[in-house]
């Protein structure tokens, strides 16, 4: 297994100084757990952490784009979003549907009060970051 190499973005880390507390733990606690899974990730040797849309974002060579932000207009909400024209939100509707709840074909939807579903997250995280190699599968090989 090779290590997996963590790009950091000083930008990013601008990014969670600003938010406020809980918000804040438990954005860092969605990026720790995608930094956990991709870590679990054979075919996943690097993760870039970025700003797209000025939210914290990472993406591996063969996946597609995770982005994390909280919603501006309900401060109890966070989210993790995916690309919306892919397959990724579909197909959780599919498998998870009575576990997340989601926004459109964009996001999956938290409130600070609950405790994040690790074990489904991290299937939806998976999926997402090997995206390009399992988008051909039946529900991404999920």
């Amino acid at each position: 297994m090779t290590a997996l190499v963590v790009h950091e973005n000083p930008e990013v880390a601008t990014i969670f100084k600003r938010y406020q507390a809980p918000i804040k733990e438990k954005l860092l606690a969605l990026r720790a757990l995608i930094i956990e899974t991709a870590q679990e990730i054979d075919a996943v040797t690097s993760l870039e952490e970025t700003l797209k849309w000025g939210e914290p974002s990472y993406i591996s060579p063969i996946g597609s784009t995770i982005r994390i932000n909280c919603k501006s207009k309900q401060p109890n909400l966070y989210a993790m979003y995916f690309q919306c024209t892919s397959k990724l939100i579909p197909t959780f509707k599919i498998r998870f549907n009575h576990e997340l709840n989601f926004e459109g074909n964009r996001a999956i939807v938290f409130d600070i009060k609950d405790e994040l579903p690790v074990t489904i997250l991290k299937y939806c995280i998976k999926a997402g970051l090997t995206y390009h190699k399992v988008k051909h599968l039946p529900h991404l090989g999920i």
